[in-house]
C-alpha cells in the first residue's frame, strides 16, 4: 500500500526524517509513535505528497506520482481546519462539494456519515461551539465524504478527553473493518497499543517497527514495580542511580528499569531502608509499550 525507501527530508539545518524505510500494508492500522520532533508529522506529509525536495523513494497505492492519487486519501491534521463559523452540516456539505460529490449524493452521504460519527443531532451547531472531541469527529467525518482508501491522521486526539478518545478510536476500528488503511501519528501509548503495527521514531529516524506485542517481547530490560509513599522521583533517582538504569513514574507506582532484577532487588531494598523510605511493594512486572517508548525516548534505546 505504502512504501518509503531511504527517504531523507531536511529543513535547512533541521533534520525532518533521516534514511527512513517503512512499508505499510493494505488494511492495516499503522501507528507512528515518538516524542516531539521525532518526525511523525514530516513522515505523514511526505506520504501525502505535501513535501517536496526529499531524497529516496516513496510509492503510495503503487505509484510515485502521489499528486495523481490524492483524491484517494483522507487526512485529519493536528489542528482543526474546518470553518468555525459554519455549522456541522454546512461544513460537511461544503467538503462534499469540494471533493466533487454529486449534489444528489451529498445529502444522503452527509446524513450517513454524521450518524456514523454521532454528530447528526448536532448538525445545526456552529463548528466553533463544538467540544474538542466533537471537532475531531467532524474532521473525521469531513475526510470520509469521498470514501478514501487510505486515511492519514496526525495526532487526532491530542487535547481530547479520554472518553472522546475512546469513542474516536471505536470509529477508526469500524472504518478499518471496511478494509480502509489507516495511518495515525499519536503520542499516546494506549492508542499505539491499538494499532496493528507501530513505528517507533526518534530524531527523524526509525528505531523499531513491529506489532505492539513484538516490541514488548523484545524489550531488553527487566522492570521492577515499586510502590512507596515517597513522591519525589528525583530523590529516588539520586538514591538508586548506581543500581538502576532508569526510573519512571506511573501514578502511585514507579517502574525501575534494571538489567537483572534478582541481583539488584536486594540492593534497592537495602538502599531505601537505609534512607528510611518505606516500601509497600517491590516486585517484577511485565513491561508495557510505554516502557518501550520511554527506553527509546529517554534512554536512547541502545543501552
Amino acid at each position: 500500500m505504502i512504501e518509503l525507501m531511504h527517504v531523507t527530508k531536511n529543513f535547512s539545518e533541521v533534520i525532518g526524517v533521516q534514511d527512513l524505510n517503512l512499508r505499510i500494508e493494505q488494511g492495516e492500522i499503522f501507528g507512528l509513535v515518538g516524542p516531539d520532533g521525532a518526525g511523525k508529522t514530516t513522515t505523514i506529509r511526505l506520504m501525502l505528497g505535501l513535501l517536496k525536495n526529499f531524497t529516496g523513494k516513496i510509492t503510495v497505492l503503487g505509484t510515485e506520482n502521489i499528486e495523481r492519487i490524492k483524491g484517494r486519501f483522507g487526512y485529519v491534521p493536528q489542528k482543526f481546519s474546518l470553518y468555525q463559523d459554519l455549522s456541522v452540516l454546512e461544513n460537511i456539505e461544503l467538503i462534499g462539494a469540494l471533493y466533487g460529490v454529486k449534489n444528489s449524493e451529498i445529502q444522503e452521504k452527509t446524513e450517513k456519515i454524521l450518524t456514523f460519527t454521532g454528530l447528526w443531532e448536532f448538525r445545526h451547531r456552529l463548528s466553533g461551539n463544538l467540544s474538542g472531541g466533537m471537532k475531531q469527529k467532524l474532521a473525521l467525518a469531513a475526510g470520509l465524504m469521498h470514501k478514501p482508501e487510505v486515511f492519514f491522521l496526525d495526532e487526532p486526539t491530542t487535547g481530547v478527553d479520554p472518553v472522546a478518545r475512546r469513542e474516536f478510536w471505536q470509529l477508526l476500528y469500524e472504518l478499518n473493518k471496511t478494509g480502509m488503511t489507516i495511518v495515525v501519528a499519536t503520542p499516546y501509548m494506549d492508542e499505539a497499543e491499538l494499532c496493528h503495527r507501530v513505528a517507533l521514531m526518534k530524531d527523524g529516524s526509525l528505531v523499531s517497527c513491529a506489532t505492539p506485542n513484538q516490541l514488548i517481547e523484545n524489550y531488553p530490560y527487566k522492570i521492577l514495580s515499586l510502590e512507596t509513599p515517597m513522591k519525589d522521583e528525583r530523590v529516588l533517582g539520586d538514591l538508586l542511580k548506581l543500581i538502576v538504569l532508569d526510573i519512571n513514574s506511573f501514578g502511585e507506582k514507579y517502574h525501575l528499569i534494571v538489567k537483572d532484577d534478582k541481583v539488584v532487588k536486594k540492593a534497592i531494598q537495602d538502599t531505601l531502608v537505609n534512607h528510611k523510605i518505606a516500601i509497600n511493594r517491590l516486585e517484577e512486572t511485565t513491561p508495557c509499550l510505554e516502557d518501550v517508548f520511554v527506553a527509546i525516548a529517554h534512554m536512547g534505546g541502545d543501552k
